[in-house]
This record gives structure tokens, C-alpha cells and sequence, in this order.
């Protein structure tokens, strides 16, 4: 059957010449389609060491662990817990912080250890390494918070609240995370954090004069930590059932990226490929990697176009990391090898039924791209690894 997913190697190609442009307009100024924000926070490379305690915010579910950076990093104790209450209208930030106070009882924490706070909410990164909160996304909605710095607070309340002593807390995105545990893999030349799992997005190293908006920051050089939000990219080539996908969501007109590469949303985009038939109304990418790994149990048609859209988020992905890696060596000519660490359950799902998993399909895509891109010198490794949220959030405040 025709493949209404199909993407060729030359649109892969502009879509990644798109993203570049896009970029380089996001890092000149503010309010544009590719965000480019900046976090003020320089990582160490190597030789980081040192105990850390490490908060991760995603969505409402909430982690505290001890992170223990060095020769070999371990996390000693953790702690998690479900704060779905955090989208009751009553729900205070007295309440969060209590919930959050409360988890930490459960890890022995050592005293005098500084915070790393992992915190997956739209905020602006500010330059004493603390971040604003921009605003509440997936239905929370807490009062008195948006605008305002979100580790000061917290840290302020813990000091106050518990007999434990908190020396310094750093706020980080959850990709920015992900960018800075790669660097305990040396040896590259770039590096880059993905997430494709429920939503997905983009961060990586620039050199700070490659950022035109924060030429006026003279207290700071270097490379900079840059946070795309990559998922508002509005790619071209996408199809009419994007677009349906789209006229039906909350957020018309944004997020297009993530609309036709996000777990999130896969499944959507596979109900307006079949208008006319009663499918599940909450039906995910789950249930297409269902659908493609027990193929006798399903339509010989749903099978074919669950994989299609599958492959074609993999391919939409590999033409932004190739258009990412443009940018790179336009900053900075000599690179040869770049790193990229990907987290989320979408970018790690697997293939069982002998046609190409994500990463694998991610892989090719890059090299085939490149190679169109004039890039082939430069090799594209995809990495893995454990806790990478909990890792790069200690690495952000033991820096």
C-alpha cells in the first residue's frame, strides 16, 4: 500500500536546512519559532566530584536521590512519589513544597549537600543558575509561582522546614540534564541531548558568540548550555492529517514538531489516517508498537501504516539532530565527532517483528542526511544511559 508518510532523503534534507535557519534566528532574538534559551550554568567536562542532592519535577511525578559524581558515579538512595494533586485547583505552593519536603524523608541525605533540581516545566534559566518559572503546562496550575524563581523558594523552605542543611541548588531542564550526563563520556567534539518519549526536544553547546542575544551579558563567555524547545519547530513536508492533528489540540498551531514525532501524539495522527473507523479515543504510541509487534492480532493495513508513522517520527528526528549538527559546524568548523545521548521510551522502543527499531532507524537516517548535507566527516554517536536526569542535574550544581 502507498506510504503517505514517506519522507525521501532530499525532504529530510530541507527539513534540516529549516531547522538550522530557524536556529540561528532563534539564538539572535527572543520570541521566535525555535526558542535557543540559553542556561548559565557551565558544566565541568571532567573531573567532577562530589556528593549531590537531586530533585526531578516531571510532569507530576516526583524523585529524590543522592547522586555521587567521580571515578564511578552511583546513586546511594532514592525516593518517588505520584503528585497528581498538583493539578487540584486548591493545590498550593506551600502544598508542593510540604510534598516535596515530605519525599526527601524517605533518602538518607548527608547534610550540607547542594540541590540539583531537574524541573520539566517551561522556565527561563537566570544567571545565578536558578530558573523562572515561565508557566504551568500539563494541567497544573499553581498560584503565585509563574514568574517567579523556583529554587530560591524551595531551598529556603528546606533549610527552614527540616534539620537537614542545604548549601546551593541549581534548576536545570530535563534536556539540559540529559546534554550535561553525556559529557562523562569524553572525547567528543559536541555533544547533544534529545528526549523523544512523550514530548521531545533539543539542547546543546554553542560557543557564546555564536548567540547574538547575549553579546551584552559581560560577566559571561564560554560555551553556553542551550535549551532549543525544538518540539515548536514547524517543520516542512508534513501531511493533512498533521494538520488535522493539529485544528484539534489545545495549543492549534504550536508544538508541530512534537505533533508528528512525540509518543504523545502518534496515535492521533494515526486515527485521522483512518477517518471513518471507530478506533480508541486515547490510543498512544503504545498501542501502535502493539499494533506493529503482534501484527496477526490486527488489520494487515493498521500494521502497515502504524509502522509508517513510527519510521517517519524516527526520520523527522534523525533530519533535526543532522540539522542541529549543521549548526555545530557552522560554530565551530573542526568538528569530527559529536555525541548525542537520547533518553525517552519512544527514541529506546523496539522493533520485535524484524523490520528496524527507532534508534536503529534514527542512525541511518543521520548518515544518509549528512552525507546529502556535505557532512559525512563528521560521526554521529547515539548513546544511552541510566538515570541521566539524576546525573546531569547533580553535575549542573557540583560545576
Amino acid at each position: 500500500m502507498k506510504n503517505k508518510f514517506s519522507l525521501n532523503v532530499d525532504q529530510l534534507a530541507d527539513i534540516a536546512n529549516d531547522l538550522t535557519n530557524k536556529i540561528v534566528t532563534g539564538l539572535k532574538k527572543e520570541g521566535t519559532e525555535i526558542k535557543g534559551l540559553p542556561t548559565y550554568i557551565h558544566p565541568k567536562k571532567d573531573g567532577i566530584k562530589g556528593h549531590a542532592t537531586v530533585f526531578d519535577l516531571g510532569g507530576t511525578n516526583f524523585r529524590v536521590a543522592t547522586v555521587s559524581v567521580g571515578k564511578e558515579t552511583s546513586i546511594p538512595g532514592s525516593a518517588e512519589r505520584d503528585i497528581t494533586e498538583m493539578k487540584k485547583k486548591e493545590f498550593t505552593k506551600e502544598d508542593l513544597f510540604s510534598a516535596q519536603a515530605n519525599t526527601l524523608r524517605q533518602v538518607n541525605i548527608p547534610k550540607d549537600t547542594p540541590i540539583g533540581y531537574c524541573f520539566s516545566y517551561p522556565a527561563k534559566s537566570l544567571t545565578d543558575g536558578d530558573a523562572e518559572l515561565i508557566k504551568w503546562t500539563k494541567g497544573v496550575h499553581i498560584d503565585q509561582m509563574e514568574g517567579q524563581p523556583i529554587g530560591k523558594p524551595l531551598l529556603d523552605y528546606l533549610n527552614k522546614n527540616t534539620n537537614l542543611h542545604f548549601t546551593k541548588i541549581k534548576v536545570v531542564n530535563d534536556t539540559i540534564t540529559s546534554l550535561f550526563a553525556g559529557l562523562l563520556n569524553p572525547g567528543y567534539d559536541a555533544y547533544i541531548g534529545i528526549i523523544v518519549g512523550t514530548g521531545t526536544n533539543m539542547a546543546t553547546f554553542f560557543p557564546s558568540d555564536y548567540i547574538p542575544k547575549i553579546k551584552d551579558m559581560k560577566e559571561w563567555s564560554g560555551e553556553t548550555p542551550v535549551n532549543l524547545e525544538s518540539g515548536n519547530f514547524h517543520p516542512p513536508h508534513l501531511t493533512s492529517f498533521d494538520d488535522e492533528v493539529d485544528a484539534a489540540s489545545d495549543n492549534k498551531g504550536g508544538q508541530r514538531f512534537e505533533k508528528a514525532v512525540s509518543g504523545m501524539y502518534l496515535g492521533r495522527v494515526f486515527k485521522a489516517a483512518f477517518p471513518g473507523e471507530k478506533l480508541d479515543e486515547n490510543l498512544s504510541a503504545v498501542d501502535l508498537s502493539r499494533m506493529i509487534n503482534n501484527p496477526s492480532q490486527f488489520k494487515e493495513e493498521y500494521v502497515e501504516v502504524a509502522y509508517q508513522i513510527y519510521e517517519r517520527s524516527a526520520r523527522l528526528v534523525a533530519a533535526s539532530l543532522s540539522g542541529l549538527v549543521q549548526n555545530l559546524h557552522a560554530a565551530n568548523p573542526k568538528i569530527k565527532k559529536v555525541q548525542v545521548l537520547a533518553e525517552g521510551s519512544l527514541f529506546w522502543s523496539k522493533v520485535k517483528t524484524g523490520r528496524a527499531s527507532y534508534a536503529d532507524i534514527v542512525d541511518h537516517a543521520i548518515q544518509e542526511v549528512l552525507q546529502k548535507l556535505n557532512l559525512a566527516h563528521i560521526e554521529v554517536k547515539i548513546a544511552q544511559m541510566e538515570n541521566a536526569n539524576l546525573i546531569g542535574a547533580a553535575m549542573a550544581v557540583l560545576s
